[in-house]
């Protein structure tokens, strides 16, 4: 932990961002680290790609460094936790309309990321069902009426 600790730091070091790293309890193999920035939203980019991409970076400078199998978690500003709140959030009220009206809805194309959210959000539900459909880029979430 303590090459990822110091790896992720000198990468936020050598941008011109002021960063607070706060490397929170490792949860399984997974090391969450959240940062506080002044420019947040630049690091954070346009739905949070140039954050999934300086996760990808760090991922791969780490992998060369360590052999055994780990999970990066890079959160800036709290964007991955409110946005996994939002969509946690819409998923519950699209399925109380799937279930009121027993009739399929179609989400917007999401990335696997977030269609992960909404399935796992949606499992334990008696009353829907989820399934993914299209390719690529315009894969989203149909949410289904059980036994429909």
């Amino acid at each position: 932990m303590e090459i990822i600790k110091k790896t992720v730091s000198e990468f936020f070091e050598k941008t011109s961002f002021a960063c607070e790293i706060e490397f929170l309890p490792q949860d399984g193999l997974t090391l969450p680290v959240n940062l506080e920035c002044e420019e947040s939203q630049i690091l954070i980019g346009e739905g949070g790609q140039t954050l999934f991409e300086i996760q990808h970076i760090l991922r791969s400078m780490l992998r060369k460094k360590i052999s055994e199998p780990f999970f990066l978690d890079i959160d800036i500003s709290n964007y991955k936790k409110k946005k996994c709140d939002q969509l946690k959030e819409t998923a519950r009220r699209m399925a109380d309309e799937v279930s009121l009206y027993r009739t399929e809805k179609e989400m917007a194309s999401m990335s696997a990321y977030e269609r992960r959210i909404i399935h796992m959000e949606l499992a334990d539900r008696s009353d829907v069902v989820t399934d993914s459909i299209g390719e690529g880029l315009e894969r989203r979430i149909i949410v289904k009426p059980k036994n429909l």
